[in-house]
C-alpha cells in the first residue's frame, strides 16, 4: 500500500469533508530525507469538524500523532494545512 493511501486511511478518522494529501517527493530530489520511490514529502489540506475551537498547534499535533508510524518509516516532511469547516475559506 502507497504511503499517500495510508496516510489518506488514517486521516479519515477526523470525517474530514475535505482531505487532499499531495506528494511533493518530486520537488525536493537530492535533498535531504528524499529517497529513490518518493513518497517521502507530503502536503495535507484537510477541513474536519475536529479542528473546530482548537490551535494550529494542537491541529498540527493531532495530524502528526495520527501519522506518526507513516513519519517514522518513510515520511521525512509534512506540510499541514487544517482547518475546521468555514475557517479561511474552507
Amino acid at each position: 500500500m502507497s504511503y499517500k493511501t495510508r496516510i489518506e486511511q488514517q486521516l479519515s478518522a477526523l470525517g474530514p469533508s475535505v482531505l487532499d494529501v499531495i506528494d511533493e517527493s518530486h520537488k525536493h530530489h537530492g535533498h535531504s530525507g528524499w529517497k529513490e520511490g518518493g513518497e517521502t514529502h507530503f502536503r495535507v489540506r484537510i477541513v474536519s469538524e475536529a479542528f473546530r475551537g482548537q490551535t494550529r498547534l494542537a491541529r498540527h499535533r493531532l495530524v502528526n500523532e495520527l501519522l506518526a508510524a507513516e513519519l517514522k518509516e518513510r515520511v521525512h516532511a509534512l506540510a499541514i494545512e487544517a482547518r475546521a469547516p468555514g475557517e479561511n475559506g474552507a
